[in-house]
């Protein structure tokens, strides 16, 4: 059984960073994909970034590029969410999932086997 706990979230104003974390526990982490989802009330759950096993391979969705990165620590099986230049609309609870079918992420919820919590971020304007 894999376990994923998320922590970081908050409330920050607009242009404020957070970094999320993402323990995890119960597999060999570090051979597996790893995303970050969130959901905004009333909206669906939403792809955000994900990173490869190695932490070689990145993909975010459009809105955040150049704001928020992701990156993982193998050693310390938790994989990081830092966000940059935060706006109002990037408000949401914050999720991180594991794929375990393979190492080389994508960017579609079905393809992830376990999910955290969620840690909610909020930022006011």
């Amino acid at each position: 059984q894999v376990r994923l706990v998320e922590s970081g979230g908050g409330l920050v104003q607009a242009g404020g960073s957070l970094r999320l974390s993402c323990a995890a526990s119960g597999r060999t982490f570090s051979t597996y994909a790893m995303a970050w989802f969130r959901q905004a009330p009333g909206k669906e759950r939403e792809f955000v970034a994900a990173i490869s096993w190695s932490g070689g391979f990145k993909i975010y969705t459009d809105s955040v590029k150049g704001r928020f990165t992701i990156s993982r620590d193998n050693a310390k099986n938790t994989v990081y969410l830092q966000m940059d230049s935060l706006k109002p609309e990037d408000t949401a609870v914050y999720y991180c999932a594991i794929d375990l079918k393979k190492g080389i992420p994508g960017r579609r919820e079905s393809l992830y086997d376990y999910w955290g919590q969620g840690t909610q971020v909020t930022v006011s304007s």
